[in-house]
């Protein structure tokens, strides 16, 4: 691969990484339709791991398919961007050590902030999805890493 090359293929990920912030940032404290925004209802939090995660399965059938997936799918989901980006844009990010170290920093200040801003609680089943899609991310970079250089050469 030559360098313009992965010049493009980096400043393609810078561009994708910060829409993917601006999204995060939007989903996760500003959405109104995510439940985000203060709503007075102080602070909330949960530090009982798989505690939500059994409660919005075990009701599932009452609270719907949207609002299961959402919790559910949409950690996991809302954290693969992160860890199959990062590893693009900074070579030394390519370790799975070092991506879920990150993406453990992340999802705990985005709980953090969630809690302290009031616009979202505090929730330790969270941080296990948001890993999940961590290491989920991780490994779609691997898998495109590996399919790159069998193009690439």
């Amino acid at each position: 691969m030559t360098k313009q090359t992965a010049r493009k293929i980096r400043g393609g990920g810078l561009i994708l990484f910060c829409l993917y912030i601006a999204l995060l940032v939007y989903v996760l404290f500003l959405s109104d339709r995510y439940g985000r925004g203060t709503d007075g209802a102080g602070i909330r939090y949960n530090l009982e791991p798989l505690r939500e995660i059994r409660r919005f399965w075990e009701n599932r059938h009452m609270l719907g398919k949207r609002a299961v997936f959402l919790n559910l799918a949409g950690n996991v989901l809302l954290f693969i961007p992160f860890a199959a980006i990062l590893p693009v844009l900074l070579r030394g990010m390519r370790h799975f050590r070092k991506i879920m170290a990150l993406t453990v920093l992340l999802s705990l200040a985005v709980e953090t902030a969630q809690l302290v801003t009031r616009a979202g609680a505090f929730d330790v089943d969270d941080l296990i999805l948001n890993v999940l899609g961590g290491a989920a991310g991780w490994l779609i970079f691997v898998i495109c890493n590996q399919v790159r250089r069998k193009v690439y050469g």
